[in-house]
C-alpha cells in the first residue's frame, strides 16, 4: 500500500539492517522503495540493492552538496542510467545551505552538474530526483532553461524532501513536476510545510523517509528507515481530512506513473 519513494538504503547504518528493515516494511505495508544515489563512488551499492530485491529501484547521480567526489559527465550518467532497474536521474539540483564563506556566484559548478544531470534524463526520457535548498529561485530557472517545461521531451521529476514555500511548490507543479513529502512534515516547526501539504494535489503528491535522516514524530531524532513512511502519510491524511489509506494508495500509484518500469 506504501511506498516509500526517496531513501538512502546503502548507507552504512541502513545497508547492515536489511533483514529486519525489509520485515518492519512488511508489517508496515510498505512495500516498495527507491534507493537513492548521491555520488558515482556508491552506484554500485545502491543499484545492487535494486538487483537483489525485486521492491526495490534505484537512480543515478550527484549530490549537489558532494565534493570531493567524481564528477559526473553525461556519458556516466546515460551509461549508468540506462541500466535494468535505474528509473531516475539523480538527487540533483542546488544546495546554496553551507556556502562557508562562498558567494552563490562561486556556486556554478553545482548548476553545472545540475544541468548535465537535466540533459541526461531528458535523453533517457528518465525524470529527475530534485534536491533544492536555499536555491529555489536558480533551480527553477535552470529547469526552465533547459527544457522543464511540463511539454514534450521534458523529463519532469519529483522536487523531493519539500520544505519550499507555497509559491515554490506551485512553480514546480507548473513546470509539471510532483512533490514529495517526507518526516519534516510531522515536526512542530513546520506549519508552513503543512498548509503546503494541505492542497498540492493528491494526484502530484508523493511520500518518502530520505531514510537515515528525519525519522518522523514519534521517532525523531533515531535513525529513519521506510517502515515509517506511514506516519507521513498519516500526517497528510489528518490534513486533509481522508484515510491513510487513501493517501497510501494515491501517492503508490503517483510513483508507479512517475517512475515508468517500476512494477504497482
Amino acid at each position: 500500500m506504501f511506498t516509500d519513494s526517496h531513501c538512502h538504503l546503502s548507507f552504512p547504518e541502513l545497508k547492515v539492517s536489511m533483514p529486519e528493515i525489509r520485515s518492519a516494511m512488511e508489517c508496515a505495508r510498505v512495500s516498495r522503495a527507491l534507493c537513492i544515489c548521491t555520488t558515482l563512488e556508491e552506484f554500485e551499492d545502491v543499484h545492487s540493492l535494486a538487483l537483489e530485491y525485486d521492491n526495490f529501484w534505484s537512480t543515478v547521480g550527484v549530490h549537489p552538496d558532494n565534493q570531493g567526489v567524481r564528477e559526473p559527465s553525461l556519458h556516466d550518467l546515460l551509461v549508468r542510467g540506462d541500466l535494468p532497474r535505474v528509473v531516475a536521474i539523480g538527487e540533483t539540483g542546488l544546495d546554496y545551505y553551507r556556502l562557508n564563506g562562498r558567494t552563490v556566484a562561486d556556486m556554478a559548478w553545482q548548476r553545472d552538474r545540475f544541468r548535465t544531470h537535466i540533459r541526461a534524463a531528458q535523453t533517457l526520457k528518465k525524470p529527475l530526483v530534485i534536491h533544492t535548498r536555499n536555491a529555489s529561485e536558480d533551480t527553477l530557472a535552470i529547469l526552465k532553461e533547459e527544457g522543464e517545461d511540463g511539454c514534450a521531451g521534458a523529463a519532469g521529476g519529483v522536487f523531493h524532501c519539500f520544505t519550499e514555500t507555497a509559491a515554490v511548490a506551485e512553480a514546480a507543479l507548473a513546470l509539471g513536476f510532483y512533490i514529495s513529502f517526507s518526516g519534516i512534515l510531522t515536526f512542530k516547526t513546520a506549519q508552513d510545510l503543512r498548509e503546503v501539504a494541505t492542497w498540492v494535489p493528491m494526484d502530484r503528491l508523493l511520500i518518502e523517509t530520505d531514510s537515515p535522516y528525519l525519522a518522523p514524530t514519534p521517532f525523531r531524532g533515531k535513525t529513519n528507515n521506510p517502515s515509517y513512511v506511514p506516519l507521513v502519510a498519516q500526517q497528510i491524511a489528518t490534513l486533509r481530512g481522508c484515510s491513510v489509506e487513501e493517501v497510501g494508495t494515491a501517492s503508490s500509484q503517483n510513483f508507479t506513473r512517475l517512475f515508468a518500469g517500476v512494477a504497482a
